[in-house]
């Protein structure tokens, strides 16, 4: 399953929680799963994440991240969630978490404000289901379970 979402929606909150409850996650923000090769963006490392989904055989594998070269691996996933959340509660959010710098400046700030707009709805477009997060983390996690089992919400 990919977790996607803008900056601030809760994506690698809701991974730890997920990771606590002893599923599988990957972050790929995090330990060369993306990179940023001549400064226009960063997109997943293709190879890695080909690899990592082809060795995948059985139980729940959430993946989060929001790079443009993800639409090429949506066919692969069996569901991809958008995590969303009102601007001002994302703007609030990358204000006050201590795990990520990103969002504390105010070009920082705008260019989040942008995304919203432009990207986000790109990734509506795309996700198979969406969960809105400014409900309590232990019940956006319980909806990714239950969406990782085939039930509805």
């Amino acid at each position: 399953m990919l977790v996607t979402g803008m900056s601030g929606t809760g994506k690698t909150s809701v991974l730890n929680e997920l990771a606590r409850r002893g599923y599988r996650v990957v972050d790929t923000d995090y330990d060369g799963w993306s990179e940023n090769v001549d400064g226009s963006g960063w997109l997943w490392r293709e190879d890695r994440i080909e690899k990592l989904l082809a060795e995948h055989a059985e139980g729940a594998l959430f993946i989060s991240g929001t790079v443009s070269n993800q639409v090429n691996f949506y066919p692969k996933f069996d569901a991809i969630v958008l995590l969303s959340a009102p601007l001002e509660i994302i703007l609030e959010r990358v204000a006050s978490r201590k795990t990520n710098d990103y969002g504390k400046t105010s070009e920082e700030r705008e260019e989040i404000i942008h995304y919203v707009k432009t990207v986000e709805p790109l990734l509506r477009s795309g996700a198979t289901f969406e969960i809105i997060t400014h409900k309590p983390l232990d019940q956006v996690a319980t909806e990714l379970e239950m969406i990782a089992n085939g039930q509805a919400l």
